[in-house]
């Protein structure tokens, strides 16, 4: 499955805020899941400094991400593919 990342608006001062719509970003995902469509809530990645929120999800398409978010309640800014980069630690 593709990941991609939810760009929300998050409130430097609403942490509270933001672990509850983490809780409806994974519910939402699950009951849309169970319906068929292949979907995973991974994590929430709140950037204080930046007033905004990355909720990180693997979905078989974009559209199936901003169901979620409609079900979750969530006022999407951007929903964007996200591709892993991590380094290889080889020593070639």
């Amino acid at each position: 499955m593709t990941e991609y990342l939810l760009e929300v608006y998050a409130a430097r001062t609403d942490g509270q805020a933001v672990e509850y719509a983490a809780g409806r970003a994974r519910a939402a995902a699950d009951a849309l899941a169970a319906e068929g469509p292949r979907v995973r809530y991974v994590r929430a990645i709140f950037v204080p400094e930046d007033e905004t929120c990355f909720y990180v999800y693997e979905a078989d398409s974009v559209g199936t991400v901003h169901e979620v978010a409609r079900r979750a309640g969530l006022a999407v800014d951007r929903v964007v593919e996200a591709r892993n980069a991590e380094e290889r630690g080889d020593d070639s």
